[in-house]
């Protein structure tokens, strides 16, 4: 099967005469996933995908595949083509860290744990240490500051479940002895006029955000860089995401790799109904060390799509699309389809109110976030196991 062809690397921000925005680095207005396809040159995750993909996952599709949460592809079939040849192909992803985890950013993590158990799948993290540094203006985030969260990032991450022998987590700062090499060959093939377009930088711009996107090329052909062999690679990530990719990607098959195969997912909605959750949005963000009062709190805020009274809503029901509590339980709080087809249908009919509603969310998050930090406090004295260096 043929491999997609790359749009324009200049279509990576939706134009301006939509109603909304989706960058590498921000997010704004409703965003309209179709017409997101068709301007990055992404194909939609069909049903007969789905069901290949489900087949060689042992007969098992994780719910956010099945929900379209995961949504969009890059050349899943030729990586299923690859597996079905007996070629297994490996899992990168990442985050950048500039604040507290959020429960969206463990969206990817999630993805690649289930491919990890499902595929047998090698997981590669990165964690660019560097990046917000660079991109962010505020004097505040220092390199250290960055440095710092990441690690607290990466315990966040290994608690998710991931095999140790299997997973292998770095920030660029420290693995750089082992990037910089890849990366320059990567940076030969991509101009400033690329980025410049991709991106929107001008002469204002610093040039280690400009070299960027070569460092994070890198884990999606670093296996066959160490084995001497193509390795086949997927990346699950969020869409704002795929910009670095539709410019590394040339550049990576240009060096003679194969192209990584990526799966895209959709955002996961902000507790006041604004289309991605922002760590920079304190009360409408649900962070991984939010407190069980902090929960309550913000979840008790959320944006309901319920009638302005209990009376109303009883007569005239719901609307589960434009509520942020049903939302968190579509996006990751109930992996059951049939309870959550309930909890939909008690929102459209009535039958569900919204303070019983917000209190069962509230009570699953927090018993999700209790087991999470067990879990780190029995890892933190074993991330060695976890962590390359350079």
């Amino acid at each position: 099967m043929s491999k997609v062809t790359d749009r324009s690397h200049q279509i990576s921000v939706v134009p301006l005469d939509k109603n909304y925005n989706v960058g590498a680095y921000s997010v704004e207005g409703s965003v309209d996933y179709e017409d997101l396809v068709k301007n990055f040159g992404v194909l939609p995750i069909s049903k007969e995908l789905e069901d290949r993909l489900s087949a060689a996952a042992g007969g098992d599709l994780h719910f956010m595949i099945r929900r379209g949460i995961y949504f969009a592809h890059r050349d899943l079939p030729w990586l299923l083509d690859q597996y079905e040849k007996g070629n297994k192909f490996y899992v990168y992803t990442g985050i950048a860290p500039s604040g507290g985890m959020t429960i969206a950013h463990l969206m990817s993590f999630t993805m690649a744990q289930w491919l990890q158990e499902k595929f047998d799948a090698e997981v590669l993290i990165q964690i660019p240490d560097e990046e917000k540094f660079l991109a962010r203006k505020e004097m505040g985030l220092t390199l250290e500051r960055t440095h710092d969260l990441a690690y607290e990032d990466a315990l966040n991450i290994a608690a998710l479940g991931f095999d140790p022998q299997k997973t292998k987590i770095f920030t660029d700062t420290e693995y750089a002895g082992v990037m910089y090499k890849q990366a320059v060959r990567v940076s030969k093939h991509i101009t400033f006029s690329i980025i410049k377009d991709a991106f929107g930088f001008g002469n204002d711009s610093n040039i280690g955000s400009i070299f960027y996107t070569s460092m994070q090329a890198v884990p999606a052909f670093l296996k066959s860089v160490q084995k001497g062999k193509n390795i086949p690679c997927l990346i699950p990530l969020g869409i704002d995401q795929d910009v670095h990719f539709r410019v590394a990607r040339n550049a990576i098959e240009k060096l003679g790799y194969y192209k990584p195969a990526i799966m895209h997912s959709k955002f996961m909605p902000s507790l006041n109904g604004s289309p991605k959750m922002s760590s920079s949005d304190p009360n409408n963000t649900i962070y991984l060390d939010d407190s069980p009062e902090a929960v309550v709190k913000k979840v008790n805020k959320a944006i309901t799509g319920q009638q302005s009274t209990a009376e109303l809503q009883r007569k005239l029901g719901g609307d589960p699309e434009k509520c942020a509590v049903c939302q968190y339980y579509k996006y990751m709080f109930e992996p059951d389809d049939a309870k959550l087809a309930m909890i939909f249908e008690g929102e459209r009919k009535g039958t569900l109110l919204a303070g019983e509603h917000k209190k069962d969310l509230a009570q699953k998050i927090n018993s999700f976030l209790s087991a999470h930090r067990e879990r780190k406090s029995k890892l933190k004295d074993r991330m060695d196991e976890f962590m390359l260096k350079g």
